[in-house]
């Protein structure tokens, strides 16, 4: 069963990464644009109590259409540098002229 919260979600896809879980959703906004919201859930375990309790950190951020392009040629950038792929040097010479557009990200802590 579909809740408020998830009826604007489209699809979704989650990766596993030891204490983390990363979530790529595809949602839809009230005015049918669709919008990316990538989510970071990390489990906190306390163990100041006899039982343990287990809560769960979230941390989302939101990219909108207009910012695909400019997002995976970013994140495609420092994946190539972090993969050993591409020099910081090559890395750093290849960035882009400035712009007046702005990149449209919100982060939710």
């Amino acid at each position: 069963m579909m809740n408020d919260a998830d009826k604007d979600l489209l699809f979704s896809e989650s990766v596993k990464a030891g204490k983390r879980i990363y979530y790529f959703d595809v949602k839809q906004s009230r005015n049918g644009d669709k919008y990316i919201a990538i989510t970071e859930s990390k489990k906190i375990v306390d163990n100041s109590a006899e039982v343990p309790r287990f809560s769960f950190e979230k941390h989302k951020l939101f990219l909108y259409k207009e910012d695909y392009e400019k997002f995976v040629t970013a994140l495609t950038k420092v994946l190539a540098v972090a993969k050993d792929e591409l020099s910081v040097e090559e890395a750093t010479a290849a960035t882009v002229e400035p712009t007046n557009e702005s990149l449209n990200i919100d982060i939710e802590f």
